[in-house]
């Protein structure tokens, strides 16, 4: 089940296909008993960085900080 249409912002941001499996991965293990909380995490990293405050690079880095 989706919660998020994350994949939607994330082409609007140019996130490639693998890159965004990544981020959304690195995010569901984060919160492995909240699939909700992770797909929000993903929504808002991808938010950021079409909005120009983060890069890909730099969210594939540091899941665990954007998760806080």
């Amino acid at each position: 089940m989706r919660y998020f249409d994350y994949e939607t912002i994330a082409r609007q941001a140019g996130i490639l296909p693998d890159q965004l499996a990544r981020l959304a991965e690195s995010f569901a293990e984060e919160e492995l008993n909240d699939p909700m909380l992770a797909e929000l995490h993903t929504m808002r990293a991808c938010m950021a960085i079409k909005e120009g405050r983060l890069t890909i690079e730099e969210a594939l880095a540091d899941v665990h900080a954007l998760a806080t």
